[in-house]
């Protein structure tokens, strides 16, 4: 990707996260980035195709951080509280997926496609690391839902207090138990 790809894309994440899907406008991005609108359509024909691409790069991401933690060892529960956590603290802003899927029966295809891709994906990998199904949605809903509540409320504490369930052993014990 070019810089310039990365800046639109860094201005629609950013707007997306503070308003959703209807957040943001080409107009807006383009101002955000210092171009003309023209660059931005030039980049991304529509606006479809640009929040589909944020999501995809934002999932992408997400995953790569949540690796990281697991490879020092952090086991899978608390790489993804903590990965969640430092999104929120560094931004204060809502997961991007979360607030897009916020408004999915809105959302054209190709961008649900993509949110749907960050839930199953966070789905798929809490339960191959041991969780079971039920325990896997229970772990991202709560990520999600702390978030949300956190970043409605502006208090970051609330975060910490929403997943703190999380952070006992009794879903990690589990997991190891089952080791």
């Amino acid at each position: 990707m070019s810089e310039m790809t990365d800046a639109i894309m860094d201005a629609a994440e950013k707007r997306i996260r503070q308003g959703g899907y209807s957040g943001f406008s080409f107009r807006e991005i383009a101002a955000d980035v210092g171009v003309k609108s023209a660059s931005v359509h030039y980049h991304f024909p529509t606006k479809e195709k640009l929040a589909a691409a944020v999501a995809r790069r934002y999932t992408d991401r997400f995953i790569e951080a949540v690796d990281r933690r697991l490879e020092t060892g952090e086991g899978v529960v608390q790489a993804w509280r903590r990965v969640f956590h430092d999104a929120f603290t560094r931004d204060g802003q809502m997961c991007l997926c979360g607030a897009l899927g916020a408004t999915s029966s809105d959302l054209s295809d190709e961008v649900r496609h993509e949110v749907k891709r960050f839930f199953r994906l966070g789905i798929d990998r809490l339960r191959k690391a041991g969780l079971g199904a039920a325990e896997a949605v229970q772990v991202l809903a709560t990520l999600e839902g702390a978030m949300l509540t956190a970043t409605v409320l502006e208090d970051p504490s609330l975060f910490d207090s929403g997943t703190a369930s999380l952070a006992g052993a009794e879903i990690q014990s589990r997991i190891e138990a089952d080791a």
